[in-house]
């Protein structure tokens, strides 16, 4: 009966250290402000005992706190997909991740796939797409319906009354609107630097068609509201804020596709809780899930279906922008190797000079 109750007893201690161990279990994640919800860290702790410490960051302090520890520190990371194979070859900061144990099903399959291979090295992937949003065009429809194109903002249509930026993402826009693909040239620093002097010549010969060169959002948006800009190359966010003021101001997804940033999920590569992980990821990509944080960062996320059960009018704006098709034809941003910064640089001093 003793030896009984010893056993007995011993069984239940272990049984308790297991419990206590379990609700002791830590994700320790490294993120950016507004994806990590409060109803949403509390639903998934709620669901496995894993508790959720947050750290927020932006893309240079990941990479700067992750070189610091050579990847210790934190269990989840959440880099722009262009941020990670540069600092994974440089300084080895994340660990490969393990596909088996992601539910594939769960995202948006076209995104999926092309985060996976631009951010693959040496045959190994290190991201997955959680929020995602583009650039493209927001244009008055009711007075320039011609507009579907990155090269339409130099047409006689919105002569005086169109904008862009003096930085890179135009030249890369007006790239693939010209029917090259710049991302290819990537690979060929010479061939790049020829190809964006001819956008640069393109974008010069544009100037004349130009309200202005935007530099802050406020600008642009205030030029769109008063009509003195017509059409503008501008990020989705902005678009669907001024639909809901006007209804004729409607962001486009260029024919020649939208130009795409992923922000991503990355295990650190000294990380001690990959299973919790895995979960996070997995549980966030839920649709039902995945719409709460979308709302909280206002921008879209990766889960497939999620963008059905965003909330009012957004939900309306994004399947207008967004059918299928465009989505599959965003242009997501790989990374940029060393020395093409620098290249686009001189073209666009040499744009704005002239």
């Amino acid at each position: 009966m003793i030896k009984n109750l010893n056993r007995f007893g011993i069984v239940a201690a272990v049984s308790l250290l297991a419990l206590s161990a379990q609700a002791q279990e830590k994700l320790r994640l490294l993120t950016w402000a507004d994806y990590t919800p409060k109803e949403v860290v509390d639903a998934f702790t709620k669901e496995t005992g894993i508790q959720v410490e947050i750290t927020l960051s932006n893309n240079e302090e990941m990479i700067s706190k992750l070189r610091a520890t050579q990847g210790a520190g934190f269990d989840l990371a959440q880099p722009s997909q262009d941020r990670i194979t540069g600092p994974q070859a440089e300084f080895g900061i994340y660990k490969p991740l393990d596909l088996s144990k992601i539910d594939s099903k769960l995202f948006i399959g076209s995104m999926l796939e092309a985060t996976k291979k631009n951010t693959t090295l040496d045959g190994k992937v290190y991201g997955l797409p959680h929020i995602w949003g583009t650039d493209g065009l927001v244009v008055n429809t009711k007075v320039a319906p011609g507009v579907k194109d990155y090269l339409d903002l130099c047409g006689a249509e919105v002569k005086g009354k169109a904008s862009l930026r003096a930085k890179r993402p135009t030249l890369i826009a007006f790239a693939f609107a010209m029917g090259e693909d710049p991302f290819k040239a990537y690979s060929d620093e010479k061939a790049y630097a020829a190809l964006m002097d001819k956008v640069g010549t393109k974008l010069s010969a544009c100037k004349a068609n130009l309200k202005f060169f935007w530099d802050g959002k406020d600008a642009l948006l205030a030029g769109l509201r008063a009509g003195e800009v017509t059409a503008a190359m501008a990020w989705d966010t902005g678009g669907w804020k001024l639909n809901s003021e006007n209804p004729d101001l409607k962001f486009i997804a260029p024919k020649s596709g939208a130009l795409g940033w992923v922000d991503t999920f990355a295990i650190p590569a000294k990380g001690r809780a990959d299973d919790a992980a895995y979960k996070w990821i997995n549980f966030n990509m839920r649709p039902e899930i995945a719409a709460k944080v979308a709302a909280s960062a206002g921008n879209f996320s990766a889960s497939q279906g999620a963008d059905k059960l965003a909330a009012g009018k957004l939900k309306d704006q994004f399947a207008e922008s967004f059918p299928q098709a465009a989505i599959d034809n965003i242009k997501w941003y790989p990374a940029v190797p060393a020395g093409l910064e620098a290249i686009e640089g001189k073209v666009l001093d040499k744009v704005k000079a002239n």
